[in-house]
Order: structure tokens, then sequence, then C-alpha cells
């Protein structure tokens, strides 16, 4: 404890009153201040002389700790307080300056503005202290008026706050590159949309202090003068997935909206937020969000940084889904081409693909996977382009030298497509090879049995049987269905994999539902 401490205190506070700033502060929205000395006096007189300092509209809470032990407690605590009012005697000569250590090399707390007072200046010399410990100020506590406390605090506070933006700025730009990585290995446009939701409230949150609470806000697409699409959303947003924004949105923000397109500039106004991105391939998108609380000037400089790379990723993404696309079209022509010579219809390779896609997902594969299978799977009779038309198309049964030649399907489309260093291709000339393999060893051309044919494989060969079974075809008509069913249970464990019978049979309305959209 420091000698004449409270007398010094008591001199000071009855010298002069501490200025008041008359700008009121907002609620819960406060400076922390934590005391620390061992006389509880001097807690009451600190906390009186400050106790109307507002400073960048936010007035001052304190914190009081009565030992150095204590201090630490708070400060992990509230790691965010800005300035600490250190007494240096407490309960060692020297625990004041042990806890600035402590702060500064434990903590690793650099942006805490630390002011030492002391009654016994002798104890703790100004320049060795100051140098040694990270000190920002140091008064002699006979010397500190209500006035130059009140200064020192405006001083620190004032450092801490440019301290606390610097930090932010670097925390913000940190976000920014992670957010980025995160949002170039985005693939799906819907992933896409979430991805840019979560790292944008990550953004608006970096100080931890929930600068957005509870924000909510959706992401929109459209494609040349259709309506935008919900592709993803936060709060109340999260449940009109897919559905117009302007079903969504009243019709003064989908105003604001389209003049904010028109403007072609992005929009902060009141706590909500409009940002726009666009893609050359002519697709527009829109970013809306809601928030408790405008945001500043630094908060908008980190969505404009993130939107130019939010736009980039867009228009890749938008370039992506066109390539994507072109080659699926270029896929469904040569699977199409293959079903036309046997005089089947063009949409057996579009159900195949759409089946096996949903079964793939139902046995457990990814989501990955489950899209290379539909890449890959209308393929899957491209070698039937080398068979005679004589044999293809025959309407009864095929002699043994026919069903020989036809079987040859499976090795000529491999052969096709297995020079192609591409994922697609190769999957496709696996599936070419292996689809009339059986789970019994039965099939062909190599007779694999079980597990040996690829889960890809296997998939592919219950869908095509089952389309072949329930379409008409130059050979038969259509079967019925409850006899299809009929034919898939004998053959569980035979022809088929039988955990993909059962999870078909399970899901068969689902099934069924892609041939009602993809009729002969």
């Amino acid at each position: 404890m420091d000698s004449n401490s409270t007398t010094s205190m008591d001199d000071w506070l009855l010298k002069e009153k501490s200025p008041i700033q008359n700008k009121l502060p907002e609620l819960g929205n406060h400076w922390k201040v934590l005391i620390v000395d061992d006389e509880e006096a001097v807690h009451s007189i600190t906390k009186l002389a400050l106790s109307n300092l507002i400073f960048a509209n936010k007035s001052i809470e304190f914190f009081s700790a009565f030992s150095a032990a204590q201090a630490k407690t708070i400060l992990t605590a509230h790691p965010d307080i800005a300035v600490i009012l250190l007494d240096v005697v407490m309960e060692e000569d020297n625990a004041g300056l042990k806890l600035a250590e402590y702060i500064r090399y434990n903590l690793e707390n650099r942006i805490v503005r630390i002011i030492l007072r002391t009654g016994q200046p002798g104890q703790a010399p100004e320049e060795k202290v100051i140098l040694e410990y990270d000190i920002n100020d140091y008064k002699e506590k006979t010397e500190l008026t209500a006035r130059k406390l009140y200064s020192s605090m405006i001083t620190a506070l004032r450092s801490y706050q440019d301290l606390e933006r610097i930090n932010y700025s670097k925390l913000g730009l940190e976000k920014i590159l992670d957010a980025t990585a995160t949002i170039f290995a985005i693939q799906s446009i819907k992933k896409f949309a979430t991805g840019v939701l979560e790292q944008l409230a990550a953004l608006l949150n970096i100080n931890g202090t929930a600068l957005c609470v509870h924000p909510q806000g959706l992401i929109a697409t459209r494609e040349r003068t259709t309506d935008f699409l919900v592709l993803a959303g936060t709060g109340q947003f999260n449940k009109v997935i897919g559905l117009p924004i302007s079903s969504v949105l009243p019709a003064k923000i989908n105003s604001e909206i389209e003049a904010i397109f028109a403007s072609n500039n992005c929009n902060f106004h009141k706590g909500t937020s409009y940002v726009l991105f666009r893609s050359k391939q002519g697709s527009d998108g829109i970013l809306y969000l809601e928030s408790s609380k405008n945001l500043d000037e630094f908060d908008q400089n980190l969505i404009d940084i993130f939107c130019v790379n939010i736009c980039i990723a867009f228009d890749n993404l938008e370039l992506s889904r066109e390539i994507e696309e072109t080659q699926r079209d270029c896929i469904y022509t040569l699977g199409e081409a293959a079903e036309a010579r046997s005089q089947e219809t063009g949409n057996h390779v579009k159900r195949v693909a759409e089946c096996c896609w949903l079964l793939a997902l139902k046995y457990g594969l990814s989501s990955e996977e489950a899209a290379l299978l539909r890449m890959a799977s209308p393929m899957h009779d491209i070698g039937k382009l080398a068979i005679p038309d004589s044999i293809l198309n025959k309407p009864g049964k095929l002699t043994a030298e026919e069903f020989s030649i036809m079987q040859n399907h499976c090795e000529i489309g491999y052969y096709i497509m297995k020079k192609s260093p591409r994922a697609i291709l190769q999957t496709a000339a696996m599936i070419a090879y292996q689809h009339h393999e059986k789970f019994d060893g039965t099939g062909y051309p190599q007779k694999l049995n079980g597990s040996e044919t690829h889960i890809f494989s296997r998939i592919t060969a219950l869908i095509d049987v089952f389309d072949a079974l329930h379409s008409d075809r130059v050979y038969k008509k259509a079967w019925p269905l409850s006899e299809i069913i009929e034919l898939l249970q004998q053959e569980k464990g035979k022809h088929f994999d039988p955990q993909l019978v059962d999870l078909f049979l399970a899901n068969l309305d689902e099934f069924l539902d892609i041939y009602r959209k993809l009729p002969d």
C-alpha cells in the first residue's frame, strides 16, 4: 500500500471537479476500466471522479481488483478491458510491476493501456518502469488532480481505440483472405451463397461483440430478365429458399434493389446492406442483410473488399457452371446417339443419370461422388455405336452368336473412353465395362462378383435394368410395376446388390417421380 495515498486522492478530488461531456452514451456500450489498488478508498474516489466521463459516445464501466491475483482473474474474464489504473505496492512491493509484465508477456495483451499510479516514486522510478514494463503513463498520486486524471484517461482511451481499430483491420483482412480461400474452393452455387453469408457474418463479428445481433439476410440470383430466386438465407430467410424475392421482401425493398442495380452501386442504409454482384454470363446476384446496428465505415470497407472477391468467385462459378452444362449436354448427346441407334428414347439416359445420382446419395456416397456418377452413367451403352443395326434392333430373341456380338459393346465402350485422363470419362469407361456384371459373378464380360464390381457399376446395373423393364422397347412392352418389383426381389444377391435393391424399393416413390418428370 502506498503511504499517504488516500490523503492525496482526497486532495485532488476536492481541488476541482472532473469535466463532463454532454453527449449521452449508447446503452450497454462502455469502455472497460480496471482499477487495481489495495485501498478501497482509492477505488471509490476514482469512480466518483470519472463517473461522468464520456468518450466517443461511450461511458466507463469500472472493475475493481484489490490485488494482482484478483486483477489476473478479471483480465482473463474480460480481455477487452481498455485501461488499467495500476498501483505498484500491494501484496508485494512490486506487485503492480509483476502484473504489468504478466499482462504484456503472459496474456500477450499489447493493446490495453496501463497507467501506473504510485505514492512512492522511489520504489518504481519512472524512466526504468516505462522502458522495462511497457507502461503507457506514469503518475505520482500527489500530482494526480481530477483534471489530470481525466486527461490521462482520455489519452489512454484514444490510444486504445486507435490500436483496437488497427487490430480489427488486421483481423478483418485475415478474415477476408480466409473467406476468399473458402469461397473460391466452393463449386456449388448454393453452397457458394451459404458460404458467403457465413463468411460475412464472421467478418461483421470479428471483435467478438456481436456487432450485428442476430443478423439475418439472403442471397438471390437471377438470369437475365427472370426474377431473383433465394439461394441461401439466415434468420427468417432460411425458410424461403427457392422462392422469388418479390414474394419474400416488401415491395419497397424490391424497388430499392432494382434501383441499386440501375446505379450499379452497393448501398448501406440504417442497418440494411445491399451488395450486388454480376457475372459476364448474364447472371445477377444480390446480397441483402439486415442488422440491429448501423454498419460503420470500417465494416462497410470490409464488406466492399470482400465483395470484390465475391464478384470474382461468382463470375468464375458461373463460368464453371456453363462449362459443366456444356459438358453434360455433350455427354447426353453421345448417350442419346447410342440409344437412338437401338430405337430407344433419349430420355432413357437422363432418367438413368438422375436415378443413379439419387440412389448413390441414398447409399451414402458423397455429393461429389454422386455428381460424378450422374455425369458418367449416361454413357454406359456408348459401345452400342459399334453394334450392327441388324442385331441392335432385332425384334426377336438373339441367337447365341448375335448375343456374343452384343456383349462386345461393354468392352468397346470401355476402349472408346479409357484413354482420356478426365475423371468423368475414366468413370464412364469403368461403368461401360462393368454395368452388365452380376452380383453373383455370372454376368459379363469379366464375371466379377460382389464388391469386385465398383459401386458405380452396381448402381447403374440396377437402374439400367429397371428402366429397360419400365419402358417400351423395340423387342417388348413395358412391364407392370408389380412384376418389376417381384423380379428385383428375386434377383437380390444374384443379379443385383441386395442393399441397393432394398434402398431402391424403400424409396420407390422418389424414383418414380423422376419418371413422371422425364417420360418417354
